[in-house]
């Protein structure tokens, strides 16, 4: 998205004034973050900074202790991690969570089934239910576009890291969220791994206008697939906005990119 295009798109995503302790230590203070719709939207920081504590209290998995967090508009400051998904937000982890013990194609069709009934219900119930030719094919489509068809029979604990990572993407987005948000998706990855996660979060962005917030510690995966970038230190916002506005900030340098 250009940066023309951001200024005029609402916000998919706001949040204003959080803040965030574990007993006497303050983790977020005072953080304001606005994603536009269809951007893509990176969290960098040194570690310590707050990003994982951010994105659990965006997604749900915490509440703030002050501020807000509205979600297409809705103030969703205390709605549930489950409730978030409902109503339209997808989350991937820094460790990629998926049924070890069942084949892909079972891990996908779990994902699917999910969508399809409105909820979450449990694994051995999803697979009970009927699967039409329609479900297959779909399961079939979006396991091919993230490069997994040939994988489809094998157990999910067998794969590869980042085929693992790439399987958890692709049930989040059986959900058909409206929002992304990624935890580190390229942690653990191979270099090789990298340039098609980064390849691809690009081709999904392009083709379905979803918005992505994502937070990773690699600047040349955020430099390729950030429009926009916001900079944590110490649980404030020090910098945001475009790539090379971050990257020409001396604070930033200063606290982080280094010289």
């Amino acid at each position: 998205m250009t940066a023309a295009a951001m200024r005029e798109a609402a916000p998919v995503l706001r949040a204003q004034g959080l803040y965030k302790s574990y007993g006497a230590i303050r983790v977020l203070q005072n953080v304001d973050i606005s994603v536009a719709t269809g951007s893509r939207h990176a969290v960098i920081g040194p570690n310590g900074a707050g990003k994982t504590t951010l994105f659990k209290v965006l997604s749900g998995e915490l509440f703030s202790d002050q501020g807000s967090v509205e979600f297409e508009g809705r103030d969703v400051s205390r709605r549930h991690g489950f409730q978030r998904v409902r109503d339209g937000m997808g989350r991937t982890f820094q460790v990629a969570r998926v049924f070890a013990e069942e084949s892909v194609q079972n891990n996908m069709l779990l994902a699917l089934q999910s969508h399809k009934a409105g909820q979450t219900f449990g694994l051995r119930d999803a697979l009970s239910v009927s699967i039409g030719r329609d479900l297959l094919e779909e399961c079939h489509a979006m396991l091919d576009k993230v490069g997994l068809a040939r994988r489809l029979h094998d157990q999910a604990g067998v794969l590869a890291y980042g085929e693992r990572k790439r399987l958890e993407l692709a049930m989040t987005l059986a959900l058909k969220p409206r929002m992304l948000l990624l935890d580190e998706p390229m942690a653990g990855m191979s270099p090789g791994d990298r340039t098609g996660a980064i390849q691809l979060l690009n081709q999904i962005s392009e083709e379905t206008g979803i918005s992505i917030l994502l937070t990773e510690h690699d600047m040349n995966v955020v430099f390729s697939l950030a429009d926009h970038v916001t900079v944590l230190n110490y649980g404030e916002v020090i910098a945001s906005g475009t790539p090379e506005e971050v990257k020409a900030s001396p604070l930033v340098r200063e606290v982080y990119l280094g010289q």
